[in-house]
């Protein structure tokens, strides 16, 4: 009779074994994702970065809804719309990148745990293994044979005694399956989040959808004039031979444009030849404007730097910030502005250059589709069009009278 708790306890042992072991299998299956970087600080780095983006479009576009909410012309309060509703993309690409990158670290330390316990497999199936066969042997063959039951004591009481150091040495081991299980509920909520995120993606780019549609369709009942000048941009942009000799032509019209509209209004004659005198223009009285760069300053995506302004590149020196967004990312103007050149151009994708007041002008290029019109006003943060869905990279350059700036100098 003293055989059977000696049993008992040897399935106790097995238990304790064998339980934290399927429960490790049972959860090994989850990770799928592909880790953001081979760093996890890296990893780490990207999650901060994500979550203060997430934030900042999340300020920024309270504050153009605002702003929208206060503004009495129909077509300012529009164009302030479109770049809140910008920005609440921009704040759920932000967030669907910040729950990437929780789920790759959660599945890279599920990994670590693996490999932890898979080095301890050996030694814990042979136990198993000498405990099940050991609980196999019949009891009735243990009391027939020759001092089995003095054996049977002495098995018993071996153990009583090894049931605790079993416990003791598999306290690690429970510790981190216990983990594994609390890592697998942290991904299986950033997957939650994760989905929220598109879901709300989704809406806000049909939401911001209708109301360019609206706007193309007001412009187009505005008139003609917006037309005949993109239609005059996109023959510069074939006759430039360079982007720089675009960007130069483009400023000269601009300042042409401002000073025809400095000049004054016609004057009526006077009831005595007498009284006439010569009108002055204001073009020459006037500095050509503020030499204080666009405020507030952004960045038209969120993303991974690739290349920064002055880094050495084929052919001599970035001029300019490239950026590696998401696929599909939105893209918005970086400062208010009078978008002068909008279409494709050789060698650069889409391309968008949007003329600032004090000779300040940003080429945005890269894009997979431009969805700003030449002649068309924006607001910092409008959006001006969406970045290619396969190895996006934006590029933003801001020039002073043809001259590159680095634009990190001014984001806010």
């Amino acid at each position: 009779m003293p055989a059977i708790p000696i049993i008992g306890q040897a399935e106790r042992v097995k238990r304790l074994i064998l339980l934290p072991m399927l429960a490790l299998l049972a959860s090994a299956a989850a990770a799928q994702r592909v880790p953001l970087y081979d760093d996890p600080a890296q990893t780490r780095a990207a999650l901060r970065a994500a979550l203060a983006e997430r934030q900042a479009a999340e300020r920024r576009s309270a504050a153009l809804e605002a702003e929208a909410a206060q503004v009495r012309s129909a077509a300012e309060r529009t164009a302030r719309q479109a770049a809140a509703l910008a920005a609440r993309i921009q704040q759920a690409e932000a967030g669907i990148a910040a729950a990437e990158a929780r789920i790759a670290l959660v599945d890279r330390e599920r990994a670590i745990l693996r490999e932890q316990l898979g080095a301890q497999q050996r030694p814990v199936v042979q136990l198993t293994a000498a405990l099940q066969q050991f609980s196999r042997r019949p009891v009735g063959l243990s009391l027939l044979r020759p001092g089995s039951v003095k054996q049977v004591v002495y098995l018993r009481a071996m153990l009583d005694s090894a049931v605790p150091q079993v416990h003791q040495r598999t306290a690690a081991l429970r510790q981190r399956i216990a983990r594994s299980r609390a890592l697998r509920r942290e991904a299986e909520e950033a997957a939650g989040v994760l989905r929220a995120e598109e879901r709300q993606l989704a809406e806000r780019r049909q939401q911001l959808a209708m109301l360019e549609t609206r706007q193309r369709l007001a412009l187009r009942q505005a008139g003609g004039t917006a037309a005949r000048e993109a239609e005059r941009a996109l023959a510069l942009g074939e006759q430039a031979r360079d982007l720089d000799t675009l960007v130069g032509e483009l400023d000269r019209a601009a300042a042409l444009r401002r000073q025809l509209a400095a000049l004054p209004g016609p004057v009526l004659r006077p009831p005595r030849p007498d009284q006439a005198r010569v009108a002055r223009g204001q073009a020459a009285d006037q500095p050509e404007g503020s030499t204080n760069p666009p405020a507030p300053y952004l960045l038209p995506v969120t993303g991974r730097t690739v290349t920064g302004f002055g880094a050495p590149i084929d052919g001599g020196r970035s001029t300019g910030l490239t950026l590696a967004p998401r696929g599909g990312a939105q893209v918005v103007a970086p400062a208010a502005g009078r978008v002068v050149f909008a279409g494709p151009y050789r060698g650069y994708g889409r391309i968008v250059i949007i003329e600032h007041e004090g000779g300040w002008t940003s080429l945005v290029t890269g894009l997979a589709r431009a969805e700003a019109g030449v002649g068309q006003d924006v607001v910092a943060g409008s959006p001006i069009g969406i970045a290619a869905p396969d190895r996006p990279a934006i590029t933003l350059e801001l020039r002073q009278g043809g001259e590159p700036v680095n634009p990190l100098r001014f984001i806010g």
